[in-house]
């Protein structure tokens, strides 16, 4: 047993003891908080169990193998051994998994922007349907979406649109959307069936709570304006929409798509506080990026991570290499077999980092 895994079985049996005296039992935070550490040592702390009890079975074995003078039990023994061996490699290689560093990040609800970039209309278009299957992903995940800002173009297109996805485990599943989505398809504004490429960004930021990110009340310029757009009798009669200024920054958010203008306020800070809970982040992972030989979810903007074939009807993920052709289910929102592997292949590097460093 190494040290850290004595460590977790060590804090895991004082937990387990703590919970069931009274001060703690008559403390609802602190007992919530034991519990919810407690409950989620449990599953590395099996394992953590099952590995220790096969070595010691293996050495029972081995012990058996050099003293038993009778050749049926040292043959039992043998068989017993090659046995344990297997399957302690796996009980290991799961356990290992288990210790990687969770990001601190995974359960957190998430800010998501959608761009258009080069290919004018077809790409506020192509931005358009990125959010569509966004949405539907979410949904189909029990994730609650509200957009936040939104810029439309005549032909229902976003020249960007900014929205919340809400759940446990929403930046855990959508963190690797963050890059460069190319399309490559016919425009509807295309006459002569001419192919076009064309491009959106795509950027997903956790959204940070209170005391990750302090605002300065001073440092924020808030402004009411009307709202703009398409929304009925509604637009452009009340002082509903924000614009919320961060001085020291200079990030600029506009909220319109609530009625209310307290809550067009609250969801703008929820935007910049994301933002500059990013922006410390970027500086931390920048160090970080130096130090690792490959980062399948860099969240860099500029480059390239997907293009999106509507004529091979075909899917590739250029960070991993993998190409499926399931565009429509893909565009319906099945982005699972791709976030999936994703997420194995971000398992498997920080799993080889490991072995690097151990």
């Amino acid at each position: 047993m190494t040290e850290k895994t004595r460590q977790i079985l060590d804090r895991y049996e004082f937990l387990e003891h703590s919970l069931a005296l009274p001060e703690i039992l008559s403390d609802a935070a602190k007992y919530s908080a034991m519990m919810k550490e407690y409950n989620s040592l449990g599953p590395v702390t099996d394992v953590i169990r099952r590995v220790a009890a096969m070595e010691q079975q293996m050495a029972d074995a081995e012990e058996m193998m050099r003293s038993e003078t009778d050749p049926d039990l040292r043959e039992m023994a043998q068989e017993e051994y090659y046995a344990l061996r297997d399957d302690l490699a796996t009980a290991e290689k799961e356990l290992q998994k288990m210790l990687i560093p969770k990001d601190p990040n995974d359960d957190k609800n998430v800010v998501m922007e959608i761009r258009a970039g080069a290919g004018g209309e077809e790409a506020a278009l192509f931005a358009a349907d990125l959010y569509r299957m966004y949405i539907m992903y979410a949904e189909a995940h029990g994730f609650r979406c509200e957009i936040a800002e939104i810029n439309e173009t005549e032909l229902g297109g976003y020249k960007k649109i900014t929205f919340l996805v809400s759940g446990n485990g929403a930046y855990s599943r959508l963190k690797f959307e963050s890059g460069g989505h190319r399309v490559q398809r016919v425009p509807v504004t295309e006459s002569s069936g001419r192919l076009q490429t064309s491009a959106a960004t795509v950027a997903v930021l956790p959204e940070a709570e209170d005391v990750q990110v302090e605002i300065n009340p001073a440092d924020l310029q808030i402004e009411a304006m009307k709202s703009s757009g398409a929304g009925g009798q509604h637009i452009n009669k009340t002082l509903s929409a924000i614009r919320l200024i961060h001085k020291p920054s200079g990030i600029v958010i506009e909220c319109q798509d609530e009625r209310s203008q307290l809550r067009n306020k609250e969801k703008a800070l929820r935007l910049l506080r994301a933002r500059l809970y990013e922006e410390q982040q970027r500086s931390r992972d920048d160090q970080i990026a130096s130090e690792r030989k490959a980062q399948v979810g860099s969240g860099d903007r500029s480059g390239k991570i997907r293009t999106y074939n509507f004529r091979e009807g075909r899917v590739t993920d250029h960070r991993i290499g993998l190409t499926v052709y399931t565009l429509d289910a893909v565009m319906n929102g099945n982005l699972d077999v791709l976030i999936d592997a994703l997420t194995t292949a971000d398992m498997e590097e920080k799993l080889k980092e490991s072995d690097t460093e151990a």
